[in-house]
């Protein structure tokens, strides 16, 4: 099944989505990410294995420009990210939705609110069409019957998986998920794993995971990427990278969180 409502000009699957050619980023004299080449293809799903503070969750806010990088260019769907104008930013971020760590809903907006509230003021979407994809996003997640609930009264794992249709509504050719269930109660994080694995089977969405679940990278990705001090050292699909990796620095982050 393909995203509903998806852009109308998508890139062809297996046509590269994303690229990072010779990004660096720095803060003071920490060098975050060092001379960075990496590309994700359309419809591919692609995770980011590595220790705290390799690189990982870098990578996710510069494609959100939540931050620029020091030297080299991003480019998403044939247009080109940094550098670039604030306008052509604007129009790049309209292809990528985000779920971060921290659920970050408005809390004195209902659920469906929450989830029209862009696609109208952004997309311009009319509030008929955005309440529309917004139920049928819900009924995804599967909280079809939440749609009049205040965030407050949605427990964490319900909360994050209304933030994932509030991303999947701005209709983005790629899906950022940085750590999403590192906020929740251990009892939660099934749950809400068990939508985006069957948002990775019944869509086409592109998805760029970061992630210290091991077992969810296995099941949902189409490559592995290892990182470490800011370098992808290895990259391959789940069954080599988690079965038989060829690093010693691989083996070794693997062996501490397996």
């Amino acid at each position: 099944m393909k995203q509903p409502d998806a852009d109308a000009n998508p890139p062809v699957d297996g046509s590269e989505l994303i690229r990072f050619d010779h990004v660096s980023k720095r803060f003071g004299s920490n060098t975050v990410l060092d001379n960075l080449d990496f590309s994700v293809d359309a419809g591919k799903h692609v995770t980011l294995i590595g220790p705290s503070g390799s690189g990982k969750t870098t990578i996710l806010r510069l494609l959100m420009t939540l931050l620029k990088p020091d030297e080299g260019t991003i480019t998403v769907a044939g247009d080109q990210l940094f550098p670039a104008s604030e306008k052509e930013v604007r129009e790049v971020r309209k292809k990528i939705g985000m779920v971060f760590q921290q659920f970050n809903l408005f809390p004195n907006m209902k659920v469906l609110r929450n989830i029209t509230e862009a696609p109208v003021t952004v997309l311009g979407l009319s509030k008929d069409e955005a309440e529309q994809r917004a139920r049928e996003l819900l009924e995804l997640v599967g909280l079809a019957d939440k749609c009049d609930a205040y965030p407050t009264q949605l427990s964490g794992g319900q909360q994050q998986r209304v933030a994932i249709a509030r991303a999947l509504a701005m209709r983005p050719q790629v899906l950022l998920l940085d750590e999403v269930t590192s906020a929740l109660d251990p009892e939660l994080v099934a749950g809400v794993l068990d939508v985006l694995r069957d948002i990775a089977r019944t869509t086409d969405i592109t998805m760029l995971c970061v992630t210290h679940e091991m077992n969810f990278a296995r099941d949902i990705s189409d490559q592995v990427l290892m990182f470490d001090s800011g370098h992808v050292i290895e990259s391959g699909p789940p069954e080599k990278i988690f079965g038989d990796p060829e690093h010693e620095r691989t083996r070794e982050f693997l062996g501490a969180v397996l």
